[in-house]
């Protein structure tokens, strides 16, 4: 059989189609997903087809592109923030999207951890409001659109110490749109206080390396407030992180959503879903050389997991995943393995 006969067993457009993706900054897990898909979605499409990847923050910035019309398919993180962008509930104050669909999600085992100085005579989040003064929080923005400057002060407020009232009482926060400068800055003592997710990442190794550490829980009253709102908790387990010396109950932050609109047009949802379950080994191959337990794109990937979205997933979407039911990737080809 020929390559070009074997292609002919497999989806394809039936027109040129113009393909915009929204990711992240530039250098992490979203754009490298957005561009395997544009690769194999482009494999599959006549001549004259066009696919761009616009740089975004992985948040509510996707929801609002989808909305005006400014891409047809984006990546936000973490699942449980794609479902509160769809229903429009809890403190993301904006309205319901439910016109807001999901292509599938991505693995991505991540947390939401509090990390202190072991000098603060702290044992809970609560215990800040007591020694507000002393306190320099490094964490991200809460400006509507990162999810981790959402979470992060969601679940300050929740622990019963709000950042309004840390700030009357003397703390400081440094913000960043990204959780490594602030790792960093932990890492270093420019903060004492760290609230971050990624960690994954090599730098959160580092983070015990000047000084003793420790970390905190967020509290069955913060737990508790997510979970009515849909967002799961997880635990960190002993010896993940430097120092942690027990599991740590947490809150998840976990996955990568493919969102897009109901409208999108069912061929190329139908065609994007069949390539993240097909070609499923391309993506992986770029993770493998990590282990399991510390690779930022979980594999390998599960079709089943996959189609589990927080937000209904498009009709043809759905299709793709009934119809490719028990079948195995694609193997032919590989760049990375």
């Amino acid at each position: 059989m020929t390559l070009t006969a074997a292609a002919t067993t497999e989806p394809r457009l039936s027109k040129p189609v113009r393909l915009r993706f929204k990711a992240d900054w530039g250098q992490a897990n979203l754009t490298r997903i957005s561009g395997w898909l544009s690769q194999e979605i482009g494999d599959r499409s006549p001549a004259g087809s066009e696919f761009s990847i616009h740089a975004g923050r992985g948040g509510a910035d996707a929801v609002d592109a989808l909305e005006a019309g400014l891409v047809d398919i984006a990546l936000a993180t973490p699942a449980a923030a794609a479902r509160l962008l769809h229903d429009g509930s809890g403190p993301a104050g904006r309205p319901a999207a439910p016109w807001l669909r999901a292509l599938g999600k991505i693995a991505h085992r991540d947390r939401l951890v509090v990390a202190v100085d072991a000098d603060l005579p702290v044992t809970s989040v609560a215990d800040f409001t007591h020694v507000a003064s002393d306190l320099i929080i490094g964490t991200s923005q809460d400006d509507g659109v990162n999810a981790i400057g959402l979470a992060a002060h969601l679940g300050l407020t929740l622990a019963g110490a709000d950042p309004h009232e840390l700030r009357r009482r003397g703390t400081k926060f440094l913000y960043d749109e990204r959780p490594f400068p602030l790792v960093h800055a932990f890492a270093t003592g420019a903060v004492n206080v760290l609230i971050q997710e990624a960690i994954m990442m090599p730098a959160w190794q580092r983070i015990a390396d000047r000084r003793p550490i420790r970390y905190l829980e967020w509290g069955d009253t913060v737990l508790n407030g997510f979970a009515a709102l849909g967002w799961p908790s997880a635990v960190v387990e002993k010896g993940y992180l430097p120092s942690l010396d027990r599991d740590l109950l947490t809150l998840d932050f976990a996955d990568f959503v493919l969102l897009c609109r109901e409208d999108l047009d069912p061929e190329v949802a139908y065609l994007a879903t069949w390539c993240m379950v097909k070609t499923r080994r391309a993506i992986e191959g770029q993770y493998a050389h990590m282990p399991q337990d510390r690779t930022p794109l979980g594999y390998p990937l599960d079709p089943a997991e996959m189609r589990n979205t927080p937000v209904p997933l498009h009709d043809s979407a759905r299709q793709a995943y009934d119809d490719l039911v028990g079948e195995e990737p694609l193997t032919d080809g590989l760049l990375w393995t």
